[in-house]
C-alpha cells in the first residue's frame, strides 16, 4: 500500500461526513469494525497497552505501536487515526513516528502537547510542554508526512489545555492556532467539558486556513467513556463542527467485562456452560475471519472489500 493512501482515503470521507472511528486494539477488533460497516478505525494508546496490561504513561514503543497498526490495517482494510502518544521523543523521534506509521498503514496519527511521562487526557494534574517546543514538534512531523506520502499523511495536533488549570480554553484555542500554522491540518481539543466548549472551539478553527469543507483544520472529538465530556451522538459531533469522532476504548471496555464475568463464573462453579448464549461462537469467529475449514485461506482475505 503506498504511503498516503489511506491519509487519502480519510481525507475524502472526512469531506462529505462524520466519519465514527471505533477502537480497535487488535486484527480482529478491526475486522469487526469493518464487519459492522464503520469506514475507519482508530488506535488507542490507552487500549493498546492496557490490553499489555500496562497503564496509559507512554511504556508501549513506536516499535509495538506500529506493528499493532500493520496488524489491524491490513485485516480490516480500513482508514486509520492512531495514537502516538508525546511522539515517542523529540523531532528526530516525531519524524520516525511518522514515517514508520504512515509505512505500517496509517491514514494518520495525533501527538499530544503533554509532558512526558503522561497521562489519560481525562485525568487531572497534566503537565504541557511551551508551545513553541510542540509546534516544533508538529512542524517536523509535517515535514515528515510530505516526504513520505506526499502530505497525504493526518499530522492531528491533540491539545491537553483546556483541562488544565494554569492553562484554560482561550489559552487551548491559542495553542491550536499555533499548531495549524506549525502545519498540523487537524485538531484534537481532549478534555472539553459542554457541547458549547465543542462548538466554540470548532468556531474559532473555522477562522484559520485549513484542508476541512468549511475552513480551517479537520477537527477530532473523543468520546471516551467515564471522562469529562458529556455523551453526545455522531450526528450531534457533526452539527459541532466536527470531522471525525473517537471512541477509544469503547471496545476493549465492552470485552472486558465479560472477561471478568465469565472468569468470575468459572472460579465459582468450575463451568462456563451458563454462559454460552453470551459468547462468540466458533461459526461467528470463523465468519468474521472468512475462514471455512478444509478451504485454502488467502491471506489478508481483508474484510472491507473497498
Amino acid at each position: 500500500m503506498a504511503a498516503g493512501c489511506m491519509g487519502s482515503r480519510l481525507r475524502a470521507l472526512m469531506q462529505k461526513e462524520c466519519v465514527a472511528l471505533p477502537g480497535a486494539f487488535n486484527g480482529l477488533v478491526g475486522r469487526l469494525v469493518a464487519e459492522h460497516g464503520f469506514k475507519g478505525t482508530y488506535l488507542s494508546g490507552a487500549a493498546l497497552t492496557a490490553s499489555m496490561g500496562l497503564p496509559d504513561i507512554g511504556i508501549a514503543s513506536v516499535d509495538v505501536f506500529s506493528a499493532k497498526i500493520r496488524e489491524i490495517v491490513a485485516v480490516s482494510n480500513l482508514p486509520m487515526i492512531a495514537d502516538a502518544d508525546t511522539g515517542f521523543g523529540e523531532a528526530e523521534m516525531v519524524r520516525k513516528t511518522v514515517e514508520d506509521y504512515a509505512a505500517a498503514g496509517a491514514a494518520g496519527l495525533h501527538i499530544e502537547d503533554q509532558v512526558f511521562p503522561k497521562r489519560c487526557g481525562h485525568l487531572d494534574g497534566k503537565t504541557l510542554v511551551e508551545i513553541n517546543t510542540f509546534a516544533d514538534k508538529v512542524e517536523r512531523a509535517r515535514q515528515a508526512s510530505e516526504r513520505c506520502s506526499g502530505g497525504q499523511f493526518i499530522i492531528c495536533a491533540r491539545t491537553d489545555a483546556a483541562g488544565v488549570p494554569s492553562e484554560g480554553f482561550d489559552r487551548a484555542v491559542q495553542r491550536a492556532t499555533e499548531y495549524v500554522a506549525a502545519g498540523a491540518d487537524m485538531i484534537f481539543p481532549e478534555g472539553l467539558h459542554s457541547k458549547e466548549e465543542f462548538a466554540r472551539f470548532a468556531v474559532e478553527m473555522r477562522k484559520l486556513k485549513g484542508p476541512a469543507p468549511n475552513g480551517g483544520p479537520f477537527m477530532l472529538a473523543n468520546m471516551t467513556e467515564f471522562g469529562k465530556t458529556p455523551y453526545l451522538t455522531v450526528d450531534e459531533f457533526s452539527k459541532l463542527g466536527y470531522h471525525c469522532v473517537i471512541f477509544p476504548v469503547t471496545t476493549l471496555r465492552s470485552a472486558m467485562k465479560p472477561v471478568q464475568e465469565v472468569l468470575t463464573l468459572l472460579k465459582d462453579e468450575g463451568t462456563v456452560e451458563p454462559f454460552l448464549d453470551r459468547m462468540y461462537s466458533r461459526k461467528e469467529l470463523y465468519n468474521t475471519l472468512q475462514y471455512t475449514p478444509g478451504l485454502e485461506w488467502s491471506y489478508p482475505s481483508q474484510t472491507n472489500k473497498d
